[in-house]
């Protein structure tokens, strides 16, 4: 054990040392947390005798990065000679299933009968949701539907109709059903949170409607939310004689990530970390706020580790874990002068005295990465850099930032022991730029074979039976504006046909798939749009309607396990329907396929996939997290991208409601309400609209420099940063048909320039 601990670095020896209580870990990237959270498991279980009746629990937030840390626990153990008990690796909610399944009374869920489901704002409950509210709430939707202005022509309130009901509330009734449940708010605090008399819309009001509905349906489909399990498991801890059980199985708790934790995670493992008898809370949090990259879109808030940080700090028990070997010295450089800067920059935008929420937008926790020491154990520590290290470019368009990646990769694996050795990453902000890429570096495969990986990233495959559902739909009832816009939606997803406002399209199925001769003519996208559709009502009359899911298939463009898992579906299907198979069975069962959220994909890939030496991996920088890679190309860097637009970004088709994303805004709202309520906070939770709609925007652009900043630091030995001088507005938008004239002017990233300023 002592060569153990003193193998590992400063900061993670304090973590291996640790003897009980609270423990904060703030740990930069590369310094090697995985790895000495194992350490200290391992010497933890061997200190105090852990067995299978009184275990070590770590938790985590992958199921990759559950089995990585228990494989390397065991491996640890059996160095010690010591069997490979006393302590179980779980995620949260695998953690929630356990305590609700062994107590079905307490936990008021019955996981046998009922359906765990994923709400997404595409999801069936919350569409159904969003109707019904409506309906029940005719006084608030005509209130959004009015908008900006009260006369409105026929088309253009059914453009607003179909707007409110598939877009905007959708998003809505997602953000804020997932705020109130994973902070623990209960219908008393929405109560007491009342709508400023000064807002246009009453968020709180139309929020408690949605979030009632919701709860609703719920109960009468009997279905549970991911939000449900942690609920269900705080609900059977409450309970002396239960919580008294799973306190004595439990020695302490090791949090992994914590700064993707949510309110109501932290408080269930902080009771599960409590001892029965002294009211001891053994609980180590290891994590990082500056890598925090999902509180924007997730229930997660990196405020609540910052505070445990904070306390911790208050009794001496707060570690950085601030040396890491995975980079070379000048990458290493780079993103701590990057950081310091990003914080100085809001520092001084926001240095009026009015503005009192300076901490809690600042993007960043000053934390510098350090290099390790010579002695360091780690093989090729901070390694020597690949040319300049650090590499800024600014070419002329995004054509040509294909042309100087294409030739710096070919320089990079110009022989085989290049590429038996070293591997190469270009991580972007959004998937159509991944594609873009793809197609224009497909040829280094075949010209000099080096293998280029594109991954996707949706990481499952329940997008596959709902995008099939959308368009059999579709062929089905094509005179249908919902079907016919969700399936032009699923081919705007698999970006086979440029983004347009859909509404417009879909309001008059007959105009659009069929103009007459006075209709005005159709833009090139529009004709593009029509045309895939009639394709799809073609195989309606050529195809038998048990050929159609793969012909499906092969239209949207499936690759490997996404066309396997078609076929497993399509097989599927028709086994259920023998003896009455019809286009309309197939439909029917499809949806219950999707409701039971039963059907699992057939995955092909493992986490090698991401890392194989030789091969150019294309993914977006948020999938990126927790990876690594010799080389990391970071193009189109630009300012409307990273940290966005000066101004809040509103859908064009939702300007009606005027310059707000009211999805966003009423998160913040809910979010500061959570704050006051949790973090002893004595101001009053936000209210104004206009308020909310700016702090949104501010933790919004903060979140995009620390996504950044986790991109810059995969890079081990090069790290090739640009922004083209001309690029598209906006990508969703952009037909790459190699017109250059159809770019335009883009400002480069501030980070860009300040670097290439202290280059000089």
């Amino acid at each position: 054990m002592e060569k153990l601990i003193n193998n590992l670095r400063t900061g993670q020896q304090e973590l291996a040392k640790w003897e009980g209580g609270k423990m904060a870990v703030s740990a930069v990237p590369g310094a090697g947390k995985s790895h000495s959270l194992a350490v200290a498991a391992a010497i933890t279980i061997n200190k105090n005798n852990l067995n299978n009746n009184r275990q070590l629990l770590i938790v985590t937030y992958t199921r990759s990065a559950t089995a990585s840390i228990k494989n390397s626990i065991k491996k640890i153990l059996e160095e010690l000679n010591l069997p490979p008990i006393g302590f179980t690796v779980q995620t949260i909610h695998g953690l929630a299933v356990n305590i609700a399944n062994r107590h079905p009374l307490l936990s008021q869920l019955h996981l046998e009968i009922s359906t765990l489901i994923d709400a997404t704002p595409s999801h069936r409950i919350i569409r159904t949701t969003v109707t019904e509210w409506a309906k029940n709430h005719e006084e608030y939707y005509h209130l959004l539907l009015k908008g900006k202005n009260t006369e409105t022509e026929e088309s253009e309130r059914l453009r607003r109709d179909s707007v409110l009901l598939t877009e905007v509330l959708p998003n809505f009734a997602h953000n804020v059903i997932r705020q109130i449940k994973s902070s623990g708010l209960t219908e008393y605090d929405l109560d007491t949170l009342q709508d400023d008399p000064t807002n246009p819309y009453p968020l709180m009001a139309i929020a408690r409607g949605l979030y009632h509905e919701y709860q609703e349906l719920m109960q009468k489909e009997n279905l549970i939310d991911y939000d449900d399990l942690i609920l269900g498991a705080l609900r059977v801890l409450e309970n002396d004689n239960a919580r008294k059980i799973w306190q004595e199985e439990i020695f302490g708790v090791f949090e992994d990530e914590a700064q993707d934790s949510s309110p109501l995670q932290g408080k269930l493992l902080e009771i599960l970390a409590t001892d029965s008898d002294n009211s001891e809370v053994n609980f180590i949090r290891v994590g990082d706020p500056n890598q925090a990259i999902n509180s924007t879109f997730t229930a997660s808030d990196p405020l609540y580790f910052k505070l445990f940080c904070d306390q911790c700090q208050e009794i001496g028990q707060f570690f950085a874990m601030n040396q890491a070997g995975r980079s070379s010295k000048i990458i290493i450089d780079t993103a701590n002068t990057t950081l310091k800067w990003i914080n100085q920059q809001i520092r001084e935008k926001f240095e009026d005295k009015s503005f009192n929420k300076l901490d809690s937008i600042l993007p960043f926790r000053e934390q510098e990465i350090n290099i390790v020491d010579r002695e360091d154990k780690q093989l090729d520590a901070n390694p020597q850099a690949e040319g300049k290290g650090v590499e800024i470019y600014e070419p002329e368009n995004i054509y040509q930032t294909v042309e100087l990646i294409s030739k710096r990769i070919i320089q990079l694996f110009n022989n085989q022991k290049a590429k038996e050795t070293y591997n190469l990453a270009i991580l972007v902000r959004e998937n159509r730029q991944g594609s873009f890429l793809y197609k224009h570096l497909e040829f280094l495969k075949n010209n000099y074979n080096i293998k280029i990986q594109l991954i996707n990233d949706i990481n499952n495959y329940a997008h596959i039976p709902r995008q099939i559902l959308s368009i059999l739909q579709f062929i089905d009832c094509p005179h249908s504006r919902e079907y016919l816009k969700n399936a032009l939606e699923t081919l705007q997803n698999k970006i086979l046909i440029e983004a347009q406002d859909l509404n417009a399209l879909s309001i008059y199925p007959e105009k659009f798939l069929y103009p007459s001769a006075i209709e005005p003519p159709q833009s090139k996208q529009t004709k593009k749009a029509r045309n895939y559709c009639l394709k799809l009502l073609k195989s309606r009359l050529e195809l038998p309607h048990y050929r159609l899911i793969p012909f499906i298939s092969s239209l949207l463009e499936y690759q490997a396990s996404e066309l396997a898992t078609a076929q497993k579906l399509s097989d599927k299907i028709h086994k259920q329907i023998i003896g009455n198979s019809s286009l309309k069975t197939m439909i029917s069962t499809l949806q219950e396929i999707i409701n039971s959220e039963k059907f699992e994909g057939v995955e092909t890939d493992n986490q090698n996939i991401y890392t194989e030496k030789g091969q150019v991996t294309i993914m977006t920088m948020h999938k990126a997290k927790g990876l690594q890679w010799d080389y990391v190309f970071l193009p189109f860097l630009h300012e409307n991208v990273i940290p966005g637009s000066a101004d809040p970004y509103v859908p064009k088709s939702a300007k009606f409601l005027g310059n707000y994303n009211l999805p966003d805004i009423t998160r913040t709202i809910l979010r500061s309400l959570t704050h006051q309520k949790n973090s002893g906070h004595k101001n009053s939770p936000l209210t104004s609209i206009s308020l909310a709609s700016h702090e949104s925007h501010q933790l919004k652009q903060g979140e995009e420099y620390r996504l950044l900043y986790v991109a810059m630091t995969r890079a081990k030995k090069l790290l090739w940063m640009s922004s083209a001088k001309k690029a598209p507005w906006r990508w969703n938008y952009f037909e790459d048909n190699g017109n250059v004239f159809q770019l335009q002017d883009s400002k480069p990233c501030s980070v860009i320039m300040m670097l290439k300023s202290v280059q000089k």
